[in-house]
């Protein structure tokens, strides 16, 4: 047992057992059940020494709560928390040089706030838009208690990833702080009479982990020297050079401000095409990916992470088969990419064609485009890519397809349909990846499809947004006061970006809050659009025109064992259809009341909002599909106020893999399946043990671990979500590594036919899959 104890000071102390026992009790204070005794005796195994540091204490404490961690005890995980939370308090009060005492651990607010935009590292806007006395009431406002809903996982990557540090690397901001600066930037241009009402409301649903912001937004949401609010982007290349650099320097721009990108390479001319009616003279698409594999590697995110990239072609590109190989590890690296992630886009076509053990047809876009001659009201040539069918096997694409096998002067390339599903599958469970995306069906449930089309998905496959290439017009000498300059011009395309937040389900839902949450939750999503500012111009133009958000859930899992609903059961299909139906309802609602304030976004006009398809082609109004939570007689009323008022935002719904945020939140990730009752997060020295969420005697019956389940319920109820979800889900297949063939083709038919819009990645055991940091929202 230590003699003394060392203070920051250097002042020496006594040792005191009494205090370290009045401190365990401070520290287990509510957590029923846990042994004190044994705490103590693994706190002072390890205090060997004659003298210790407060910090020596505080560790000892946090390891040994995690040691004790186990799933018949997981509530350790929430003492070990607490003991973590005493260092950070120190750490905080030793950098701001207050006292921090154990019922009053924070300090003042508005010192902080004026000390760190003076340094450079807040942004000035929390000085000018609020006064020295609003300030000072919002940090009354602020409840360091709720730094109890934390536990050691979640503290901790909160501490480590999030809360704002000084140039030295010091914490200078509580948990609680984070919540509130982020509230206060995200509201500061609201009229200034429910300015502070707002962030109020704001801090009120991220303080109690009823909702979390996105990566982007939670570490860089106030502060002056960080990236951007939004989570990722997705471009559509033009097939120019000019268009192909272009593309890679957007996204290295992009990529060093912390987005993730996806990258639709689909109207890229195929190897051996011609240039400028050269023969055989393009080298593909797969010298432009590992372009961009280069700069993913090279140009990382804020200095923290290689960049993260997706790229994505259509099945019919006559690349599609070195595509496919671009990430495994055997054969000509020459044409290896193993730094991006890929996607296929698969119309309805190509999955009969397989399902009927069909021939397939792969064309090269530059040559469809120059010899069938088909083009758009303006003139512009058309090719494959530009056409979905309107129906399962009929409308456009179907036709223009036909066309193109039978045009006599159209080479291509005619493959068993099967053979290349075959080494999607292999590519799939040797990788993870590619990502599917069922075009057709995520056009055929686009609400703003007049005014464009959709070519792929994101980084994280849950976003679905219209798409078009930026193309250079024209580049010219100008001379103007003396002055020569370079002018390019160029025509913006549809350049994707994506503003996410997500529901904590098993806390929002219980407590009843889901009219007061998502409500605020929107009018956050859509500051970030009139905030942020984006280097690339057409993608600050897209998300003008547009005002995309992503509002998205995680903790489904969590929720359903809360409920006492088994994962594989029609009750679990049936609560998702109701449940997602309900937050869709608040959804609109809250953008229709959002719009009648604001206004409705630019190009609202011809939508199906506009013209109340969304409703209609959803089941909600006819009476057939009446939910649990609203009824058809509200559905028809919000239609007509939507028709009446607009909605604000063109896209709302989008369910991210929440990856970092739910570990926050302390719960299951997105809407997968819980990974481990007990997994384990790898330190440098050591491993923590993290139990399942809510992990007891009543809720074990309702955690059936991913690998165990069978994933045809888990499609049937992602296909009842579906529905409700204006954009994608980031739906994860978990599949064992010996899974044979049939089973695993029957699970992408099932989900094409039922509905999905996309599937991400195929999880095997024997994988480790990194993943998006900026879609954690």
């Amino acid at each position: 047992m230590p003699h003394s104890v060392v203070k920051p000071n250097n002042r020496q102390l006594s040792f005191d057992e009494n205090r370290l026992s009045i401190y365990t009790d401070r520290l287990l204070e509510g957590l029923d059940m846990l042994d004190k005794e044994q705490l103590i005796r693994g706190v002072l195994s390890k205090l060997r020494r004659d003298e210790v540091t407060g910090e020596d204490i505080s560790n000892a404490f946090t390891m040994s709560a995690l040691e004790l961690v186990t799933k018949e005890e997981p509530n350790w995980k929430f003492a070990a928390a607490r003991s973590l939370l005493t260092s950070l308090y120190k750490k905080a009060a030793h950098h701001r040089r207050y006292k921090s005492y154990a019922d009053e651990p924070y300090g003042a607010l508005y010192p902080l706030i004026t000390d760190l935009v003076h340094k450079g590292i807040y942004r000035e806007e929390l000085l000018e838009y609020y006064t020295k006395e609003q300030i000072e009431e919002l940090a009354e406002l602020i409840d360091y208690k709720r730094d109890l809903l934390f536990d050691y996982i979640g503290l901790l990557t909160l501490t480590e990833r999030y809360l704002t540090t000084d140039f030295d690397g010091h914490i200078m901001e509580l948990p609680q702080e984070r919540y509130m600066i982020i509230a206060m930037f995200l509201m500061h241009k609201e009229p200034a009479e429910r300015r502070m009402e707002l962030v109020k409301e704001s801090y009120w649903a991220m303080s109690n982990l009823y909702m979390t912001a996105a990566t982007p937004t939670m570490s860089n949401a106030g502060k002056k020297v960080a990236g951007q609010l939004s989570s990722c982007f997705i471009d559509t290349v033009d097939d120019s050079l000019e268009g192909i650099f272009d593309s890679n320097t957007d996204t290295a721009r992009l990529s060093k401000m912390g987005g993730g990108i996806g990258v639709y390479l689909g109207k890229v001319r195929a190897r051996g095409s011609d240039i400028r009616g050269h023969k055989n003279t393009s080298s593909g698409i797969i010298p432009w990916i590992r372009q961009l594999n280069n700069t993913a590697v090279s140009v990382d995110q804020l200095g923290t992470r290689k960049g993260a990239i997706a790229v994505y072609i259509d099945v019919f590109h006559k690349d599609i088969l070195a595509f496919l190989d671009l990430k495994l590890n055997n054969g000509d690296e020459r044409m290896r990419a193993h730094d991006v992630f890929h996607g296929i886009c698969i119309p309805d076509l190509f999955m009969s064609a397989v399902e009927n053990r069909g021939m397939w047809n792969l064309f090269c876009p530059h040559e469809v485009k120059k010899v069938m001659g088909w083009t758009d009201s303006n003139g512009r040539p058309l090719g494959l890519e530009d056409f979905y069918d309107e129906k399962l096997g009929q409308g456009a694409f179907s036709d223009k397809y036909e066309e193109a096998v039978n045009h006599p002067l159209l080479s291509r390339i005619t493959v068993p349909a099967i053979d290349v599903m075959k080494r999607v599958m292999k590519s799939q469970l040797e990788t993870g990846t590619p990502y599917m995306f069922y075009r057709d069906t995520v056009n055929r449930a686009n609400p703003n499809s007049a005014h464009g089309m959709v070519y792929s998905s994101n980084l994280c496959t849950e976003i679905m947004q219209n798409q078009s290439a930026t193309v250079v017009e024209k580049e010219e000498l100008v001379t103007k006061d003396g002055q020569t300059r370079i002018i390019i011009s160029k025509i913006p395309g549809d350049f994707v970006v994506c503003n996410l937040n997500s529901i904590h389900l098993a806390r929002a839902v219980p407590a009843g809050v889901l009219d007061r949450l998502v409500p605020i939750q929107v009018r956050m999503l859509d500051n970030v659009i009139d905030i942020n500012n984006i280097e690339v111009l057409q993608a600050q133009y897209t998300n003008s025109q547009y005002r995309a958000i992503g509002l998205g859930t995680f903790g489904l899992h969590h929720l359903l064992a809360l409920e006492g609903i088994r994962w594989e059961s029609e009750e679990a299909v049936t609560y998702n259809d109701n449940l997602y139906e309900k937050i869709n309802y608040l959804l609109v609602r809250s953008s229709m009341e959002l719009s009648k304030e604001k206004g409705h976004y630019p190009k609202f006009k011809g939508s199906d909002w506009d013209n109340g398809t969304y409703f209609s082609h959803r089941g909600y109004t006819d009476g057939k599909l009446e939910g649990k939570y609203v009824t058809t007689a509200q559905w028809q009323e919000l239609q007509q106020e939507v028709q009446q008022n607009g909605v604000r935002n063109a896209w709302m719904f989008a369910i991210a893999p929440n990856g970092s945020t739910s570990i926050i939140a302390g719960s299951t990730a997105s809407i997968d399946p819980l990974y481990e009752l007990l997994s384990y997060e790898e330190k440098t020295t050591y491993k923590i043990a993290n139990p399942a969420p809510d992990l007891s005697d009543k809720t074990i019956w309702y955690y059936k671990t991913a690998f165990n389940i069978d994933q045809h319920w888990s499609i049937d109820m992602a296909a009842a979500r579906q529905r409700h979800v204006d954009q994608g889900q980031s739906f994860n297949l978990y599949v064992r590594p010996d899974i044979k063939a049939t089973d695993f083709l029957s699970l992408h038919i099932h989900a094409w036919k039922s509905g999905m819009k996309t599937t991400y990645y195929v999880r095997s055991r024997a994988l480790t899959i990194e993943e998006c940091e900026s879609c954690s929202s």
